[in-house]
């Protein structure tokens, strides 16, 4: 092990991991200004970097309304005089939103009409996915390899600046792009810039610490949360948009979190953006997700040399069903016959449709899917209280009792407090939470009935898993303290 670290830096270890902090090869400064800019970026964030490879895009004829829509924002603008420069694209978990974004950012390159793109991902093993730290360093290289006068522009703001890339994403976001832009845009005789700016994932973005959380001294500064930096670079972008010299329209794409909804809220917000385009409630996918089901059905068919007959008649209807709108149901029943599973594709079919006779085998054939939930889950404050409050949402269901409102009061330990909001807020992509004005009407819901099926299983939510008994108490104990107010 000491000969393999020797001379190591720039690693962390997590849950005996280790992993790059950096996201290329060390870059000599002296090479040059815009090789130090190089030196700094996230590769892997970037639509055709060699580690999205494998990922996600629209199957051909999918998705093809939502796109279209889309691009004619990007080209057209808004039928309006004063065009709005930024449009947010939202859905629940599941719903295709990285699909899109990296079919869209193709369809843009093709086009010449792409700028920049960042696809964040918690998931990535490179450091620069999941932080804020090189977004705008990642930005400003696209843009320099944009047009010639450009990359000068871009190249002198570094040079002149050679403290920038220690800054604020604010100062780095005026020297690194807008001066340059301002300065290419007064100088320029030919076609003016035009084209998108593509930000996937931003819900996805971590927070980055300026102390150590590790320690347990008193501590001087609060730990910063991913909500803080994802809106650090709402505002960034804002206040790019908002410059008369900024030539390109930004597409953002997020789950819809609470700093999203509250940034891009007309009422709350000073700015106002183009019309968001929600992918669940827009563009219902089932045509597409048939179409996709059918297509790669096909395909197995002729891997495995299965007669024409399979599957059977109103499988795929079953499917579409069962994925209520969500790609990522679909794309995880397709990816099971992909991952080397000794079953045979008709047994490993049979598995899905019938999920609860196979719950108590080791064998998990929703495993992405199972993975995904976790990760949404993990993400409340406290997420096993937040099952409870899920188990009790389901128990209530239907029930004349069971609109928001009086769900929170009854569920809520303190009834003066807010804590519905502080548990279930950043689960807007598991759980249809109805707006305030709606709370005394309007029930909660879910998304995705495979989220109670998952939480249901103690073999797949692991120690999320609460038992029947433990769901009674807490129901239990909600009703003694209403009964005693």
């Amino acid at each position: 092990m000491a000969s393999n670290l020797k001379n190591a830096h720039d690693f962390r270890i997590d849950n005996s991991n280790f992993t790059n902090v950096t996201n290329i090869t060390n870059v000599n400064p002296s090479a040059g200004p815009l090789r130090e800019l190089e030196a700094r970026i996230a590769a892997g964030a970037i639509h055709d970097s060699a580690e999205r490879c494998d990922a996600p895009k629209c199957h051909p004829e999918t998705r093809v309304a939502v796109q279209d829509n889309l691009y004619r924002w990007i080209v057209d603008g808004d039928e309006i005089e004063q065009p709005k420069k930024i449009k947010w694209v939202t859905g629940p978990a599941g719903t295709g939103k990285s699909a899109v974004m990296g079919s869209l950012a193709d369809r843009c390159a093709e086009d010449g009409l792409l700028g920049a793109t960042f696809f964040f991902a918690s998931w990535s093993a490179s450091i620069g996915r999941r932080r804020k730290t090189a977004f705008v360093t990642t930005i400003a290289h696209q843009l320099a390899q944009h047009q010639k006068d450009l990359k000068n522009a871009i190249s002198t703001a570094m040079e002149n600046n050679p403290g920038v890339l220690e800054k604020n994403l604010h100062v780095q976001m005026e020297i690194l792009v807008l001066a340059p832009l301002r300065e290419v845009v007064h100088q320029s005789e030919g076609p003016g810039l035009r084209g998108a700016i593509i930000i996937d994932g931003l819900d996805e973005c971590e927070a980055e610490q300026y102390h150590d959380t590790s320690s347990t001294g008193p501590r001087t500064t609060n730990t910063r949360t991913n909500a803080q930096d994802q809106l650090e670079i709402l505002q960034a972008l804002q206040a790019a948009s908002l410059d008369p010299c900024f030539p390109f329209r930004i597409l953002i794409a997020s789950r819809p979190e609470r700093v999203f909804r509250e940034f891009f809220d007309p009422e709350i917000s000073p700015t106002s953006f183009a019309r968001k385009l929600d992918l669940n409630v827009e563009h219902n996918a089932d045509a597409d997700i048939t179409l996709f089901l059918e297509a790669q059905f096909n395909l197995i068919r002729r891997r495995f040399n299965i007669p024409p007959s399979w599957p059977p008649p109103g499988t795929i209807r079953t499917l579409v069903e069962n994925a209520s709108g969500q790609f990522i149901y679909a794309a995880t029943v397709i990816r099971v016959f992909d991952t080397g599973h000794r079953e045979p594709p008709m047994a490993l079919l049979e598995a899905i449709l019938k999920m609860e006779a196979t719950r108590k085998t080791t064998s998990n054939p929703l495993e992405q899917l199972d993975a995904l939930y976790m990760h949404i889950l993990e993400s409340s404050p406290d997420p096993p209280l937040s099952v409870r409050w899920i188990h009790a949402i389901n128990a209530f269901s239907g029930h004349i009792f069971g609109s928001a409102f009086n769900l929170n009061m009854f569920l809520q330990m303190d009834p003066e407090s807010n804590e519905a909001e502080h548990l279930l807020g950043t689960l807007h992509s598991l759980i249809q939470i109805p707006p305030h004005s709606d709370q005394t009407t309007t029930e909660y819901g879910f998304y995705h009935k495979s989220l109670l099926d998952f939480l249901q299983d103690p073999g797949r939510c692991g120690k999320l898993y609460v038992e029947q008994s433990e769901i009674f108490v807490f129901i239990w104990d909600a009703f003694v303290r209403a009964c005693a107010i």
